[in-house]
C-alpha cells in the first residue's frame, strides 16, 4: 500500500502545470504502413483551435496549440495506402511535450511494435514527466506495450479488440466507446475517431467554447461517445461442435419466433443444461443472447435499408413490445432505432418514413 501512495505522489508531482499564457505542445507520431488520416486530422485540428475560426469570423489568431510531427528517426514514412508523409524531426530530439499523440498503424501490430521499441520508452518517458498521451484506433497497442494502461480503461478499433485483449489482458477494453479517458491516458477507436478524441482533448485543455468553434469551423461534430453502432461482429466465433452448429443453423431460420431450450437441446440429443453449457463453450455466447444478436442485426439491416415503419420492424424482428425494442437496440449499438436509421439509412429511406409519419 505504501508504495502504491509513493508512486501516485511522484505521478502528480511531474504532472505538468501548462503556462496558460503559451501553446500546448502536441507531438504527434507518425508510423509506417499506418492511416495517415491518423496523424494528418489531429494535426489539422490541433492548428485550427483558436485560429480558423478567428480567421473565419476577421479576428485576430489565437492558437492554442503548437504542433510538431515526428516519426523514429525523423524518416520519411509511407502510409498502408501509400501516402508519403514526412516529419519535422526525430521523436528522440523531443525532450518534453504535453500531448503525445499515437497515429494508427496497420493490422500485423505484434511485428510493428517490436520494430519500434523506441517509441515504447519515449512513450513511457513523456507520461512519467506529466505528459498526456492520445492513441487513435491501433495506436492503442504501442500505449499499452508500456505497461501504462494496465488497470485502466482504453478503447480501440472494434475490429483488432479482441487481439488487444488478448495480448493485454490487465487492460480494461470498451471497445464500444469512441473516446476513453484514464490516467492521462486517451484513446480513440476507429481511424476517424482522431477526430474525436482531437476535439476531446482540445475541449479538455481549452474549454467547451473553443472546442465548439473549432469543430464549426471545420464542419464535424463534436466528440461521440459510441462505436457499438458501427460495429460487424460475428455472432459466433468459430468452433467445430457439429451439433450446436444444428442448433445455430435452427435459430437462423427461425429467429423471429420464440424458440425453446427444451427444443433445441432435444434437436441435439442433449439434456437442456448440457446444450446450454455446449452452446456456450462453442459459441461464447448464452443461446438467449445469440437471437437477441441475430434479432438486432436483422433489425439495424432493415434500418439501413428498408422505408417500414420501426414499428412494424421491431414486430418483423420479433418483438411486439416496441418499447423494449428500442431499449435492447440502444443497448446493444449505443443508438435508439431512429437515431441508427438518421445515420445510416439512405435518404431515399429517411424520405419513405417521414412521408409515412413513423415517429420513434
Amino acid at each position: 500500500m505504501g508504495r502504491a501512495v509513493a508512486t501516485e505522489k511522484r505521478r502528480r508531482a511531474s504532472a505538468r502545470v501548462i503556462d496558460p499564457g503559451r501553446p500546448i505542445d502536441v507531438t504527434v507520431i507518425l508510423l509506417e504502413g499506418g492511416y495517415a488520416s491518423t496523424a494528418i486530422g489531429p494535426i489539422e485540428v490541433f492548428h485550427s483551435a483558436g485560429q480558423l475560426w478567428n480567421w473565419l469570423k476577421g479576428e485576430p489568431p489565437q492558437p492554442r496549440f503548437r504542433v510538431r510531427v515526428a516519426s523514429p528517426g525523423g524518416r520519411l514514412v509511407r502510409s498502408i495506402c501509400n501516402v508519403g508523409l514526412k516529419p519535422q524531426c526525430a521523436l528522440e530530439d523531443i525532450d518534453r511535450t504535453d500531448i503525445a499523440m499515437i497515429s494508427a498503424s496497420g493490422w500485423d501490430l505484434q511485428d510493428k511494435i517490436m520494430r519500434h521499441t523506441s517509441i515504447i520508452a519515449w512513450l513511457r518517458k513523456m507520461h512519467e514527466q506529466g505528459a498526456y498521451l492520445g492513441a487513435v484506433c491501433s495506436g492503442a497497442a504501442y500505449v499499452a506495450e508500456t505497461g501504462l494502461m494496465d488497470g485502466r480503461e482504453a478503447t480501440t478499433h472494434w475490429g483488432v479488440a479482441d487481439r488487444l485483449r488478448e495480448r493485454y489482458p490487465n487492460v480494461r477494453w470498451r471497445p464500444e466507446q469512441f473516446v476513453t479517458e484514464d490516467g492521462r491516458i486517451c484513446c480513440s477507436g476507429g481511424v476517424y475517431a482522431s477526430i474525436d478524441i482531437s476535439l476531446y482533448l482540445v475541449e479538455k485543455f481549452c474549454g467547451h467554447e473553443i472546442a465548439l468553434q473549432c469543430a464549426k469551423s471545420l464542419l464535424v461534430g463534436l466528440p461521440r461517445s459510441c462505436q457499438s453502432g458501427y460495429s460487424v461482429l460475428p455472432l459466433s466465433r468459430p468452433h467445430s461442435d457439429k451439433r450446436i452448429g444444428k442448433a445455430e443453423e435452427h435459430l437462423r431460420a427461425h429467429f423471429r419466433e420464440e424458440v425453446g431450450i427444451k427444443d433445441l437441446a432435444m434437436r441435439c440429443a442433449m439434456s437442456p443444461r448440457t446444450f446450454i453449457r455446449r452452446f456456450k463453450g462453442a459459441t461464447g455466447r448464452l443461446p438467449g443472447e445469440y437471437v437477441q444478436l441475430m434479432r438486432i442485426t436483422a433489425a439495424r439491416e432493415l434500418l439501413e435499408g428498408d422505408a417500414a415503419s420501426i414499428h412494424e420492424i421491431s414486430e418483423r424482428v420479433g418483438y411486439a413490445d416496441l418499447n423494449f425494442f428500442r431499449s435492447l437496440f440502444k443497448r446493444h449499438t449505443g443508438m435508439t432505432p431512429a437515431e441508427y436509421r438518421a445515420r445510416f439509412s439512405s435518404p431515399h429511406d429517411r424520405r419513405g418514413e417521414l412521408e409515412m409519419g413513423s415517429v420513434d
